[in-house]
Formats: structure tokens, C-alpha cells, sequence
């Protein structure tokens, strides 16, 4: 994992939050003011070490700390069992998959399997590989991509608190992106911001 190692102090409050108070990772990330990825990690190494709350009252925080973070197996690369990439890319394409997802299964399955840092680059390496199957020539400027995520979001009404799903609308034309959450029936595409003439709610105004 990136970066400074946490205290088993903190470390455990991760593991209380998430176990005992049931908190969702963003609000644990947010509580400790902490990386939603670094949360991730963490309850990603205290499944993977078979942990459950409460702790032990005997685990003290040197076994702690070895459990979460066993020492690397001692096998060559060329005889660690290798992912099904086929199925990883395959995966990858379902909603919520991510490859940090998909190497915690991998590793609970085979612990003297490849680090995260690797097994993304041999993805990567892998997918490079491939052969694109659509092959498209834009003009810079030319054209305007416009499309709906997969998930909506809620959006609070400040008056009244009443929460609606909203639709998060993507528009993307050459270098600039812009997402707009939308929750109306009829929706309008908003001008990508920084990209000619800022968008606007009146439905004159092309």
C-alpha cells in the first residue's frame, strides 16, 4: 500500500467503524481523515487475514500488524499461478468492478499469488495485446460524446429534505469533460464547461 503505514491504533478504529458502528467506507474515510482507497486497503488485508470483530483480546497489535501484512511469499514469479485475464476483462465490465476488487478475490484464492502493484501491470500488459475491435478518426472539436453513468445519485431538496435519484449526465467534447446531475424528466445537454459559451437553463439558448 502507498504511503506511511497507519498506527494499529487507527488501524482497529478502521475495523470498529466498519464492524461494530456498520459505517460505509466514505463515512470511515471521512471520520479519520483518511483516502477512501486506504480504508479499502485495509479492510481488504483484515478479510484476507480472517479477522472478525471484536478482535481477540490477546491479538496484540505486533501480531496484529503480521497478520495484516504477512511477508511476501518466497516463490519466483514464473511460478506463481497467474490470473485468467480473459475473465478479469470480462469482469471488469460489470458494474462496481474494479481491479482492486478483483485481485482481493484472486488473492484470497491463492496467497502466494502476485502483489496488487503487479498483477495491475500484468493486466495492463495483458490488455495491451489486444486487438481493437472499433477503430474511430475525430477531428479535434468536431464531435460532442454525450451519455448517462449506470448509477444515479441523490440529490437533497434544501427546502423541504426530500431526497430524489438523480441521473448524472456526461458530456465530453475534445479536451473538456463535464458531469451534470440531472433528476428532471426532460433533460438537456448542459455546454461542457471551459468549452465555448457557458451553458444555460434557458431553453432559448442553444
Amino acid at each position: 500500500m502507498p504511503g506511511e503505514r497507519l498506527s494499529m491504533r487507527k488501524i482497529r478504529e478502521i475495523l470498529r467503524l466498519r464492524w461494530e458502528s456498520h459505517l460505509p467506507q466514505r463515512a470511515i474515510a471521512r471520520s479519520l481523515r483518511l483516502s477512501q482507497g486506504s480504508v479499502s486497503d485495509y479492510l481488504g488485508r483484515a478479510r484476507r487475514a480472517g479477522l472478525s470483530w471484536p478482535l481477540s483480546d490477546g491479538l496484540d497489535d505486533a501480531h496484529l500488524e503480521a497478520l495484516l501484512f504477512p511477508s511476501p511469499p518466497d516463490v519466483p514469479s514464473d511460478q506463481r499461478p497467474m490470473p485468467d485475464w480473459a475473465a478479469v476483462h470480462r469482469d471488469l465490465r460489470r458494474p462496481n468492478v474494479t481491479l482492486a476488487l478483483l485481485w482481493e478475490e484472486y488473492r484470497a484464492a491463492t496467497t502466494d499469488g502476485f502483489g496488487y502493484s503487479w498483477f495491475c501491470d500484468l493486466y495492463r500488459a495483458w490488455a495491451g495485446r489486444l486487438k481493437p475491435t472499433l477503430r474511430q478518426v475525430h477531428i479535434a472539436g468536431e464531435r460532442l460524446f454525450v451519455d448517462f453513468v449506470g448509477h444515479t445519485m441523490e440529490v437533497i431538496d434544501a427546502a423541504t429534505g426530500e431526497v430524489c435519484r438523480a441521473e448524472v449526465f456526461v458530456a465530453v467534447h475534445a479536451s473538456c469533460v463535464r458531469a451534470v446531475p440531472q433528476h428532471a424528466p426532460a433533460i438537456r445537454p448542459a455546454r461542457p464547461a471551459g468549452c465555448g459559451r457557458p451553458a444555460s437553463s434557458d431553453p432559448r439558448v442553444g
